[in-house]
């Protein structure tokens, strides 16, 4: 009809498509404003497109599995008598789903290219004036590219593709394969026809797991891991967690271990700024933060996902019992957002509740430590008092940390702090 309305696709961000995992309309259905129409998935988090105006469906135009970019059509309503005044101030996007990867972070891989040959025929514009687009942006970091050695030909300098290849092609004559300018230069596998032994199966692996995968790679290739080793006696703190399960019980939260792990790692950070801070992209400086973001990763049936906690260092134990609750949920649910992703300065990884004695967390760049915690058990310490053994309850823990950043010593007095911490509940409030 002639008053029918497309709605498109908004900003995606970093993304050239998403994938469309549900349409929650159909043709002749009635819409409210602001009814989910259809969700979008894009890497680790998803966003639902809704109704700008209230109408009725005419056409719906994609299917769950399609993927769409921005501006593409997905569906055609008729807006409501009267609804077309209203529809101007109710167009405004969603907040756009993108993948929570900061910018320093992206510049992780293109630290490996420091070491490469000058290129005299392509001077290094500043990496604060690299105009590129995101697809661009991304297939430099996929060949390791520092698009801040690249030069554009493109209007006003942007640069292209072929300026990415161009640069990678004269880096490789120059230095010779073992100095590619790759940060995934490494042996690759050679194939392997496994059906030769038996029965096989191709799984294609989910896109939080593709994406995971070339995260985990970047930080294992890009960051120096070093992981530290240590145990804490929450004897103490078990029994006084205990103690409050009935409260917590009152007030509709579930205290677990996690939210005290949480407030002593804020405590303890307080104390060594350099764990809470993150290494400037050309690598010079610190850029240390006065706020106390902890990511807490999450087991779900897509992968891990490390929703964030904010402001830890100022919530009670309560107040972050319930917010843990509330994201672990959204993870499983796929209903995390950016803001629930983006901003971490330090990250807990607890497998306490499955099992382990140790573990080596990878650290989740830009942050420069992360700590997990495997699960406690009952052990025979030494009392002095009695001069016998007493039964505690002892947690590993186990801190992996940037060592351009954290020194071996500091990081042993970061978990001696944290163990004090966590040995006395009072610590948490002092």
């Amino acid at each position: 009809m002639a008053n029918e309305r497309a709605i498109t696709v908004p900003d995606i961000g970093d993304f050239d498509q998403v994938e469309v995992i549900e349409v929650l309309v159909s043709p002749g259905e009635e819409v409210a404003v602001e009814q989910s129409l259809i969700t979008l998935e894009s890497d680790k988090a998803t966003m639902e497109i809704p109704a700008p105006v209230a109408g009725v469906i005419a056409s719906v135009a994609v299917s769950v599995g399609d993927m769409v970019a921005e501006g593409s059509t997905i569906l055609m309503l008729e807006p409501a008598a009267g609804a077309e005044d209203a529809a101007a101030s109710a167009i405004e996007a969603p907040q756009p789903t993108v993948a929570p990867t900061p910018a320093t972070a992206e510049a992780g891989p293109a630290q490996m290219l420091t070491k490469a040959p000058p290129l005299e025929s392509r001077p290094a514009p500043s990496a604060l004036r690299v105009h590129a687009s995101p697809s661009v942006r991304r297939f430099a970091r996929e060949l390791g590219a520092d698009l801040a050695r690249v030069s554009g030909s493109g209007s006003k300098g942007r640069i292209t593709k072929e300026d990415v290849q161009a640069f990678v092609k004269v880096a490789l004559a120059q230095g010779g394969a073992t100095s590619a300018p790759s940060g995934f230069a490494v042996p690759e596998m050679p194939p392997i026809d496994f059906s030769k032994w038996g029965q096989v199966e191709h799984e294609p692996l989910n896109k939080l797991r593709r994406v995971s995968a070339r995260n985990l790679h970047r930080a294992w290739l890009t960051v120096p891991h070093v992981t530290q080793f240590d145990e804490s006696d929450i004897t103490e703190l078990e029994a006084f967690r205990k103690s409050k399960k009935e409260e917590a019980k009152e007030r509709g939260v579930s205290l677990t271990p996690l939210a005290f792990f949480l407030k002593a790692c804020a405590v303890t950070l307080q104390d060594f700024p350099n764990v809470n801070s993150s290494l400037a992209p050309d690598g010079e400086s610190l850029i240390v933060k006065s706020y106390y973001h902890l990511g807490v990763a999450v087991d779900t049936d897509r992968g891990l996902v490390v929703p964030v906690i904010r402001d830890v260092d100022k919530k009670g134990l309560f107040e972050l019992a319930e917010e843990l609750a509330v994201v672990s949920q959204k993870a499983r649910d796929r209903k995390l957002r950016p803001d629930d992703l983006q901003g971490g300065t330090f990250s807990i990884s607890s497998l306490g509740g499955i099992g382990g004695t140790a573990f080596t967390p990878i650290v989740n760049a830009p942050e420069v430590a992360i700590l997990g915690v495997a699960r406690s058990s009952l052990k025979p310490v030494w009392d002095a008092a009695t001069e016998s053994f007493v039964p505690r309850l002892i947690v590993p823990l186990c801190l992996s940390y940037d060592h351009r950043v954290v020194d071996g010593a500091d990081a042993v007095r970061f978990t001696t702090r944290l163990k004090t911490v966590l040995n006395d509940i009072r610590n948490l409030i002092l």
